[in-house]
């Protein structure tokens, strides 16, 4: 094994070694690639007949996910290599790419302090006026700011001030308080519970006086797609008829918004000269409190590698600028949007219907794998991020464990179409900041994937979801404090096709669900054609419903046995022909369920040695 050495104080030129490391990820990249075809000689001091491995940090293979040599590898590669990255903020201008050519190779950090992989940039030259700061940043674009190491939210009020009503182009108030709201160009419009799991952000055009009304045109095409997307009839009680989006529930990043402590905008006026505004929090000081704005969009993407793994590492200060353009951000569920085509009506049963995308576009990730095998993402922490954090896309054999995942805009995992992914004792929590339809845990698409001993809480939908796929595991997760933003959803959400008999369909077993909170949710909730479904051993407690067992299109091989409920799914008494109930019991009161699910809640959630990842600390 070789070994190289990364510092946010060291120098390209130097050979790597702990007493003179490198400076850059991407220097380390290429010498690694060079180590491991044998191009170059490594560094005296770290050559692999001079250093014995350290069992304790390099155990060596896991039978149980390692099945040996791969006989497709490169057969020229030679030892394996190790990249320690050493504490401190290792700033990154552009995305750290790797591909085939950089397999074998961990990137491991934290030794004796926080590794963090930066794409911000720090922000400087700061002046005051009347209690605000004021930064030139240039052509800077973004929609994250920390200050202190704490999120400054975008400055926003709440709703269109005035008597407003929605127009063709826009919408029109009586009052002329957006007159006042600066660049309209950098104003956004956030519309929640436009269908009930949906919020949508749309960009402003211009804001106009018209004699004793001001007018708002909104970006295009945001706003005409806007109208054709967001339509539907629930003809009973507590729902109606709604066409087009209604008035905005938010509005965000506008100069007159800065009223509350902790809050920024950029203001884009000036091409080439924007500025950063920021309402201190108290003991703030200019020049003296750090301020880092997301700049990248793609912290690292790893693209067809083997055995490429990321160890104790920091990922943070990424933004996603996608909502900033003319076509803004059509939300319709979960980390899907539109993104212009065709719009279908589905209608699902007694008149009801709803207008949704043919084809929807998915948030991406800061952090991305892409076809890769056997690739580990262990001990690290995801934070101060401004898309879904970490994705995985096809590839095999993929291992994330023991991470923390917050602080992050988007959701916290996303797994599509990976054969053999394992997640396993990772904390996800503080998610969905700023798109709330973004669940901890998504896995879709997939074969014999696990999701295990999570934790996933305070969440603003669902905590877990499962698509379509062929058998998944979902395993004693702890989820809870969810749904706290939008409706309809679930502390547990599975849709769609598992397999095609019990042996190979979806387990979910001995989990707990609790306080699922928005109402019309179903914490665990088996959804839409859900089919080759086993519901097993899990304990559910205070939502709006446990559980639904009729929906459309309708559940099938669907199977609930031995689980614990605090109240009776909906559809209990009398089961659709595709359900089967056996063994299930409803808590008579609170004691009975604490008493009857005490075995299920002692094994649920992380395992003790996973403890210290609720103070935040990824790497133990």
């Amino acid at each position: 094994m070789y070994e190289l050495y990364v510092s946010p104080s060291g120098d390209d030129a130097w050979p790597g070694t702990p007493g003179r490391p490198l400076a850059t990820l991407a220097r380390a990249r290429d010498l690694a690639r060079d180590l491991a075809r044998g191009l170059v000689r490594a560094p005296a001091s770290e050559s692999a007949s001079e250093s014995a491995p350290d069992p304790a940090r390099d155990p060596g293979p896991d039978p149980a996910r390692d099945p040996g040599p791969d006989p497709a590898r490169d057969p020229a590669r030679g030892a394996p290599v190790v990249v320690h990255l050493l504490p401190g903020v290792h700033r990154l201008t552009e995305t750290f790419e790797l591909t085939e050519a950089d397999s074998g190779v961990t990137y491991r950090g934290g030794d004796g302090g926080e590794t963090v992989v930066s794409g911000g940039r720090r922000i400087t030259g700061w002046h005051e006026r009347d209690g605000i700061w004021l930064a030139e940043v240039g052509d800077l674009e973004t929609r994250g700011l920390h200050v202190g190491g704490r999120r400054a939210g975008r400055a926003a009020i709440d709703g269109l001030p005035g008597n407003a009503v929605r127009t063709a182009t826009g919408y029109v108030t009586d009052s002329a308080e957006p007159l006042g709201w600066g660049n309209p160009a950098d104003v956004e419009f956030v519309l929640r519970g436009v269908y009930p799991w949906t919020e949508a952000r749309l960009g402003v055009a211009a804001v106009e006086a018209d004699g004793d009304s001001t007018v708002v045109t909104m970006a295009r095409p945001a706003f005409g797609w806007a109208v054709e997307l967001y339509n539907s009839v629930v003809p009973w009680e507590g729902g109606g008829e709604s066409y087009g989006p209604g008035l905005p529930t938010r509005v965000e990043n506008g100069r007159g918004f800065l009223t509350e402590p902790g809050t920024f905008v950029l203001d884009t006026s000036r091409p080439g000269r924007h500025v950063l505004r920021y309402r201190p929090r108290p003991g703030e000081e200019p020049g003296r409190t750090e301020a880092v704005a997301s700049v990248l969009e793609t912290l690292v993407r790893v693209a067809g590698a083997r055995d490429v793994a990321f160890e104790g590492v920091t990922f943070a200060d990424a933004t996603w600028l996608r909502p900033n353009r003319p076509e803004g951000f059509l939300h319709y569920h979960g980390t899907g949007y539109y993104d212009g085509g065709p719009i279908e009506k589905v209608s699902f049963g007694e008149g009801a219907w709803v207008t949704v995308p043919a084809d929807a576009s998915t948030i991406p990730a800061n952090v991305v794998f892409e076809d890769a095998v056997r690739a580990t993402v262990e001990g690290c922490r995801f934070t101060r991020l401004g898309a879904t954090a970490l994705r995985f896309s096809g590839g095999a054999d993929v291992l994330v464990r023991g991470n923390v995942f917050e602080g992050v805009c988007g959701g916290g995992l996303t797994v599509t179409g990976t054969r053999g992914a394992g997640i396993e004792n990772n904390l996800v929590r503080d998610i969905g900041l700023e798109y709330s339809g973004s669940p901890g845990v998504a896995v879709s698409g997939g074969e014999e994937c696990t999701i295990a001993r999570n934790q996933v809480n305070d969440v603003p939908h669902c905590g877990i979801v499962v698509g379509p796929g062929r058998s998944t595991r979902v395993l004693r997760n702890l989820v809870f404090d969810t749904l706290k933003v939008l409706a309809d959803g679930g502390g547990i959400y599975l849709s769609g096709p598992q397999g095609g008999s019990h042996e190979d369909g979806a387990v979910i077993r001995g989990n707990v669900v609790r306080d699922t909170l928005t109402p019309y949710n179903f914490a665990l909730y088996t959804d839409y054609g859900a089919a080759w479904v086993t519901v097993e051993g899990n304990a559910v407690q205070r939502a709006d419903n446990t559980a639904v067992l009729h929906v459309s299109p309708p559940l099938e091989n669907v199977v609930l046995r031995g689980n614990i409920w605090d109240a009776a799914p909906v559809g209990w008494e009398d089961p659709p022909p595709g359900v089967t109930v056996e063994g299930d019991v409803i808590a008579a009161d609170e004691a009975d369920f604490a008493s009857r699910a005490a075995g299920v809640v002692a094994l649920a959630g992380l395992e003790a040695g996973y403890a210290h990842l609720r103070d935040g600390r990824a790497a133990s």
